[in-house]
């Protein structure tokens, strides 16, 4: 018997989108760890590059195996947009920042982010603002701060670090926004692909660092840093994609608020770094608002054809 409910196929698009994500901020909470063990012996343009090359790698075996081929044109610009800045500069900013200031810092500066990702979405891409979605971000950002000032050290910080979190927060959201058109006319796999390939051709001139640094680090520093380009970038910028491809911007962005509670529960298992009340706070403040912002209510106040029946998945020779 044929089902002429056209909510179960859009509804089953929904719960695939919001997986994909899931996986996303999973891994991207995952690369704090290894970031944390790889960067005592990569500096921070070698390290980028390094997991840009094994992301590259990883994707374009995928690629060759599907037989995705080459986006279309139209989608070039977003991919060289989204690859110059997200995949090639926000790395490298966000690592170098990361060792110039504290915790707190940090999450306060590189968690405006998502802020900026549905500021920039409403005024280019015309993605509505609904009000559950705004209270949503505005709870998570709170968690996300009390996260890390609670996880603070007895470490400054310096106007430098400050500056590279702040371009890593711009490059983010910047590229996200461009991302989001490119997925109009370009495959998640393609887009995700040869977006990490523009970001690689950008750190090249860290090719030297990343030579001499390999032949002197420890293997689990180097084994981090192949960890950190197949599964926080090629796997998670593809399901990231993926589910961008389905969503608002604003509503993905939204979503990443739940990492920094994922981070202190990682920290606690893989590096024994026991939390306290007040990051426990913040880790449930931060799920609270994730939780409110992709609401379902939300979902039909930000997304007008977030009831309709999705369109249908691209074939490797509708790609070509």
């Amino acid at each position: 018997m044929m089902n002429n409910n056209p909510s179960r196929p859009a509804r089953r698009a929904e719960l695939l989108a919001a997986a994909a994500a899931t996986v996303t901020v999973v891994l991207w909470a995952s690369a704090f760890v290894s970031i944390r063990s790889a960067g005592e012996a990569y500096s921070p343009g070698a390290l980028a590059l390094g997991r840009l090359l094994a992301g590259a790698l990883t994707l374009g075996v995928i690629c060759l195996l599907r037989r995705e081929g080459w986006p279309p044109r139209s989608a070039w610009r977003g991919i060289a947009i989204s690859g110059l800045l997200w995949f090639g500069v926000y790395m490298v900013a966000l690592n170098w920042g990361e060792q110039q200031v504290d915790a707190g810092t940090a999450a306060l500066v590189v968690n405006t982010g998502p802020i900026l990702i549905a500021l920039l979405g409403a005024r280019l891409l015309g993605d509505p603002m609904p009000p559950r979605l705004l209270a949503g971000m505005a709870v998570s950002f709170a968690g996300a701060v009390t996260v890390g000032l609670s996880m603070s050290g007895e470490g400054g910080s310096s106007v430098l670090g400050v500056v590279l979190c702040l371009l890593a927060a711009v490059t983010y959201a910047a590229g996200v926004v461009a991302q989001k058109p490119a997925l109009g006319t370009a495959s998640p796999l393609q887009v995700t692909t040869f977006g990490c390939l523009v970001g690689a051709v950008v750190c090249l001139p860290f090719a030297g660092q990343l030579v001499q640094e390999a032949a002197e680090a420890p293997a689990s520093a180097t084994l981090n840093m192949v960890y950190l380009g197949v599964f926080p970038t090629a796997l998670a910028f593809t399901t990231w994609a993926y589910a961008l491809s389905r969503t608002t911007a604003s509503r993905m962005g939204a979503t990443t608020y739940a990492a920094p509670a994922l981070v202190v529960l990682m920290s606690w298992l893989f590096l024994g770094e026991v939390p306290g009340l007040l990051t426990l706070v913040g880790g449930a403040l931060c799920l609270a608002g994730v939780a409110v912002s992709r609401s379902r209510a939300a979902a039909r106040a930000g997304d007008p054809g977030a009831d309709a029946e999705p369109r249908p998945e691209r074939t490797a020779d509708s790609a070509r």
